[in-house]
């Protein structure tokens, strides 16, 4: 029985790990917070949220061993994660989790792959906090496509839309041309068929846009 009881623990503790691998914890005066994506991978281009815990710290025990516990509720109006990617930032307003008191989301569509920045900013309560935090990194969408990287579509649609374009400044060139000939007849009958073109041109370009 208690060989069976070890083994079951074992296998319980590595589940437990990494429900909380990859957030970030710290404290602020006598309060703990954490920090972490809501959708772990994150990638480029998805709707995600920075997910926020606040938490009386605990007597007695170091950070490392602090828990998520008795969560302070109504920071919403109080504090806000500012979002900083290099030279950018966005102030993102708190989300409280209706089911969890202590707990906040700041969704956000991260665009681009990398490294950010979360400073959080207000106050707790009474205690004022500025704290800079660093949720893991933000990987490249293409990693988890398949059969074929989004972009890659996106590349070759640029592509057709600018082969449409040169054809019709071609055909415009063309009429140009025409008009410029001897021949009257021969320069109406051209202009038409140009015209036609530069239609036909047109209409695939929109479809191709739609599509």
């Amino acid at each position: 029985m208690t060989l069976n009881f070890l083994v079951l623990f074992m296998l319980i503790i590595p589940s437990l790990a990494g429900i909380a691998y990859g957030h970030t914890v710290d404290s602020v005066g006598e309060y703990r917070v954490e920090i972490g994506w809501m959708n772990e991978p994150v990638v480029s281009g998805e709707t995600n949220a920075i997910e926020f815990y606040v938490s009386p710290l605990l007597p007695n025990l170091e950070l490392e061993d602090q828990v998520f516990e008795n969560g302070v509720s109504d920071l919403k109006k109080t504090v806000k994660i500012q979002l900083i990617y290099k030279d950018d930032s966005i102030t993102l307003p708190l989300s409280p989790d209706h089911n969890i008191p202590g707990k906040y989301y700041a969704f956000i569509n991260p665009t681009v792959s990398g490294f950010y920045q979360a400073n959080i900013l207000g106050t707790i309560k009474d205690t004022p906090i500025s704290l800079s935090m660093h949720p893991p990194k933000v990987a490249e969408r293409s990693y988890i496509e398949f059969p074929e990287p989004s972009d890659l579509t996106v590349t070759q649609m640029i592509d057709g839309h600018t082969v449409l374009i040169d054809d019709v400044s071609n055909l415009k060139n063309s009429v140009n041309n025409l008009e410029k000939t001897k021949s009257n007849d021969f320069g109406i009958v051209g202009i038409g068929v140009g015209i036609i073109g530069i239609i036909i041109a047109v209409i695939a370009l929109v479809k191709s846009k739609n599509n």
